[in-house]
């Protein structure tokens, strides 16, 4: 059996929909359909990672960052929203996997990678990984490691509490909720290495943050961060373009 007739019978059987809108996806269509790549809020991080809205976010809070990209603006209840509700609360692993391979080309075409080390997936707590049957960052980090050939490693930092979703909570309960949540366990593979940290979604920066500050306990390390979305403040530098639909 061809590779080709595999693929065309597989999706017969168990035919792919667009994360966007629910349509059906054709065979040369990945995560979503065409219609929905030209209108989903793409970021244009990728053109100033230094200094952009997710970026600013860390500044003065994650010591030795660098650069911070989002693949789009996390709008709730909107098309762009829909893939990553499909992640975390759909059981659909794949779709962080592919995710991230659209995320991990594009950061590899723009130069984005180039001097990141290897990737560190935002840990989840056991009982909470548990529950989901996977940590959906993980599968984010699989997928960019697999566009990008950087290796994501999961035996460095480990999360050891867990006090509820952040979702329906302020800026300040946030930071309080991940205090102290991470603990360090192989400082050593870190020391002068740049990690790029990925998470789902970012909003406020407190997780990443305290993650951030775990990591930064490793001599010289540098740290740079990478989500699919961006649900935090739209403050423009000089040199961004204001389009959602820039990328």
């Amino acid at each position: 059996m061809s590779l080709r007739f595999a693929h065309a019978f597989l999706a017969l059987m168990a035919p792919r929909t667009c994360c966007g809108c629910g349509r059906r996806l054709a065979e040369e269509e990945d995560v979503f359909c065409a219609v929905c790549m030209m209108h989903l809020p793409f970021t244009d991080f990728l053109s100033h990672p230094y200094d952009n809205a997710m970026a600013r976010t860390f500044w003065g809070i994650i010591r030795h960052f660098e650069k911070a990209y989002a693949l789009m603006y996390h709008e709730p209840h909107a098309h762009s929203a829909r893939a990553v509700y499909q992640l975390k609360y759909y059981n659909k692993p794949d779709v962080g996997v592919e995710l991230g391979v659209l995320m991990g080309k594009r950061m590899k075409a723009a130069g984005f990678t180039d001097d990141i080390d290897f990737i560190v997936p935002v840990p989840l707590a056991k009982k909470r990984e548990r529950q989901r049957g996977f940590n959906q960052s993980e599968m984010i980090a699989q997928g960019i490691s697999d566009a990008t050939g950087l290796p994501a490693v999961n035996n460095v930092v480990r999360r050891t509490s867990f006090h509820g979703s952040q979702t329906q909570i302020d800026r300040w309960s946030r930071a309080e909720n991940v205090e102290d949540a991470f603990e360090l366990l192989n400082a050593d593979s870190l020391r002068g290495r740049h990690v790029l940290i990925v998470d789902d979604i970012v909003t406020t920066g407190a997780t990443v943050s305290a993650l951030a500050k775990v990591l930064g306990k490793a001599e010289r390390v540098r740290i740079s961060v990478a989500s699919i979305g961006f649900a935090g403040e739209r403050i423009y530098s000089k040199n961004e373009n204001v389009s959602l639909f820039s990328e």
